[in-house]
């Protein structure tokens, strides 16, 4: 006897918007969403600068943080990938996959089926790899950077924090 897989839910994904900005705010000031994520939630300024900073990104590089909807169009967080935003640790100069969902949405399939949409959009754009950065113990996010694939290959130190972070990367 097999088991049937479930169906990977459809998702949708588009340049963040100015009105994206309180929707993510919303959804991410969840203390369990944070957790990996500075622990705390973050002023409107900044999902107003991150939306905008996604905008010129998506304009610059054909590729950014998109903001990630279902099937009936809810706003459920995003997912994409841009330049790691970093310069004092970590993969310096290369393409990051990230995802962020709102509680509601976990572990239902969109953060996969979303990073595998953002894959196909970085493949045809012509970058030759994607890194993922995930905070140890967070193991929602190491579990979907398995499942696309992606092979842990660094360990780094995050320097405010000192927690570690594992470099996951995954050749195009």
């Amino acid at each position: 006897m097999s088991l049937a897989l479930p169906a990977a839910p459809l998702v949708h994904l588009r340049v963040p918007t100015d009105e994206d900005a309180p929707v993510w705010h919303r959804i991410f000031a969840d203390p369990e969403v944070m957790e990996f994520h500075g622990g705390r939630p973050a002023e409107m300024s900044v999902y107003e600068e991150l939306t905008a900073r996604q905008r010129r990104h998506d304009a610059e590089h054909g590729l950014c943080l998109w903001t990630l909807l279902d099937d009936a169009g809810q706003v459920l967080g995003f997912t994409g990938a841009q330049p790691w935003p970093q310069t004092s640790f970590g993969p310096v100069g290369e393409i990051e996959l990230g995802w962020r969902l709102a509680r509601a949405a976990w572990g239902r399939g969109y953060a996969t089926a979303a990073a595998r949409t953002t894959l196909e959009r970085v493949r045809a754009a012509g970058v030759p790899e994607v890194v993922a950065m995930i905070r140890s113990g967070n193991e929602r996010s190491l579990s979907v950077a398995r499942r696309l694939g992606m092979r842990q290959a660094e360990t780094y130190t995050i320097p405010v924090s000192g927690q570690e972070a594992y470099c996951f990367r995954l050749a195009l």
